[in-house]
């Protein structure tokens, strides 16, 4: 889902913009590794870029069900991260308020396992730079997995995701980063374990987010 019609009248090269990533298909028509690895289904683009929102949410990339619906976050992963939050659905899909921009707009497919494949190769070196050049107005950026830790944090990413997050508060303070920046765990259900042998997520880490975005969202 593009907001391509909302962004029209008030930011005509965002709204471009989107347009293009909407008719993207370089993950079909010419993949990274060649044909044989080419995305096995239509491609569906899921961006909610934003001029207005103060909040960005970098995730990893849709699953079946946001592929289906062509809306982010509408499954069980978005419950859990609009609680941590401490927002309701109309705030989170309010473009004024979040933008919600994936490391890979298309669901990537699933492995022998059923599990979700990584990000597309393709997507974040053809778009990301030009989507965030667009973005200049952000207050808050949200990093989560470790494919947006990657691209978001460069030095600032520690060796492995616990460490990341653990590490949230010097990542958060960062004077090299020009606007601040929360790394957060997938809330996918599968990571229920993690959280519990990490108290500190919930105890520490989650009341400062919903501070974070309360005073930027009841602004």
């Amino acid at each position: 889902m593009s907001r391509a019609t909302d962004e029209q009248e008030r930011d005509p090269e965002l709204s471009a913009l989107l347009a293009r990533i909407s008719a993207c298909r370089i993950c079909r028509d010419n993949p990274a590794g060649g044909p044989e690895r080419a995305l096995p289904h239509e491609p569906r683009p899921v961006c909610v870029a934003s001029s207005r929102a103060p909040i960005l949410i970098a995730g990893q990339a849709p699953g079946t069900r946001v592929h289906a619906s062509g809306k982010p976050f509408t499954d069980a992963s978005g419950n859990r991260l609009r609680d941590w939050l401490g927002v309701d659905e109309a705030q989170f899909y309010d473009p004024d308020l979040f933008a919600i921009v994936p490391m890979g707009f298309c669901f990537p497919g699933q492995d022998a396992k059923g599990g979700d494949l990584p990000p597309r190769k393709e997507c974040a070196p053809t778009w990301r730079d030009e989507v965030m050049a667009q973005m200049p107005q952000l207050k808050l950026i949200l990093v989560i997995g470790q494919y947006a830790h990657a691209w978001h944090l460069g030095s600032l990413r520690q060796r492995t995701l616990t460490e990341t997050v653990r590490n949230w508060r010097s990542i958060l303070y960062a004077n090299d980063t020009p606007t601040p920046v929360m790394p957060l765990p997938h809330p996918s259900w599968r990571n229920s374990g993690w959280i519990r042998k990490n108290p500190w997520f919930e105890t520490d880490l989650l009341p400062e987010l919903k501070r974070r975005v309360s005073l930027l969202v009841d602004r």
